[in-house]
């Protein structure tokens, strides 16, 4: 059986500004998005599901959509900030979505069999890919048998301002927790480092693996993260900017014992669009792809 691939497309780029799901950086008009379906065609996968409000769905098929016919099979799934597990209502103010984990759940209905998890912003590599789907196709003989793909810490930051990033600690190849810190960035010695909620800062080593929402879930996930989800309502439904993300499901689903996470290691490096400032560059190393034959032109 050949995985899924869900794609998070749901969210406005707060920080770039923006739809950065659409933003051109290919040499031929690509997007960051068209390199990810293209690699994971290749790899093996044999479906897309995507992730998106519904007030995007029109620009999404013609702009989006359109470019994979014949390629892979797609679906849409909707995400709504009032589409909540039963039981729930939305605050009358709430503005903000519910989050990466809340997205991941809409596609309970859309997908059977095993699913890769990616944002749709971010340039994850072929080998990424590769690595996941091969995990995938594997027999899941039990419940909670699950994966993710680790980058280098080192790997993934921008000079461009601070980053979110779910750091990770394993024991024999498997993760033991995921805690998602926020602002990490560099300091005048250019070494990384965050400050956690309690105000302490610390330094992280440039190899400390990290999750960059590249997760690998079979189709019992779903019922896990309706529950966690549920959890995560009752306690911070009424604050107005909080979110659950996908880490926060799956330390909580380790701890438990109800999962184990195998963390794949892979040599992709990852980039993407998280300032502005970030879009020169990104443009540059997708010419040079291009130019050293690693993507043909145009991808679709």
């Amino acid at each position: 059986m050949k995985p899924t691939l869900f794609v998070l497309a749901a969210g406005m780029g707060s920080r770039y500004g923006g739809l950065k799901q659409l933003d051109t950086l290919g040499p031929n008009g690509e997007t960051i998005m068209d390199y990810s379906i293209y690699d994971a065609i290749h790899a093996g996968f044999g479906k897309v599901v995507f992730v998106i409000r519904k007030d995007f769905e029109q620009d999404f098929r013609k702009i989006v959509l359109s470019k994979y016919e014949g390629h892979i099979p797609v679906d849409i799934v909707f995400q709504s900030i009032d589409t909540l597990p039963e039981g729930f209502t939305c605050p009358s103010d709430r503005t903000k979505p519910w989050g990466p984990a809340h997205a991941v759940i809409m596609a309970a209905d859309a997908i059977k069999e095993p699913f890769a998890v990616i944002n749709s912003d971010d340039f994850y590599g072929r080998n990424s890919f590769e690595v996941l789907a091969e995990e995938l196709r594997k027999p899941h003989l039990c419940k909670g048998n699950y994966c993710m793909v680790g980058f280098r810490i080192g790997n993934t930051m921008t000079e461009n301002g601070g980053v979110n990033r779910g750091i990770c600690q394993t024991e024999n190849g498997l993760l033991t927790s995921v805690e998602e810190c926020k602002d990490i960035t560099y300091n005048d010695r250019h070494e990384i480092i965050y400050t956690d909620t309690e105000g302490t800062e610390h330094k992280l080593e440039p190899n400390t693996p990290v999750s960059m929402n590249m997760w690998g879930f079979t189709p019992d996930y779903f019922d896990y993260g309706i529950r966690e989800f549920s959890k995560f309502l009752t306690e911070k439904i009424n604050v107005p900017k909080s979110e659950q993300v996908i880490p926060d499901v799956a330390d909580a689903l380790i701890k438990s014992g109800e999962a184990t996470i195998k963390v794949l290691d892979t040599d992709s490096h990852w980039f993407g669009v998280t300032y502005a400032n970030d879009r020169p560059g990104v443009v540059e190393k997708f010419a040079i792809l291009h130019s050293e034959g690693i993507y043909p032109s145009p991808l679709f």
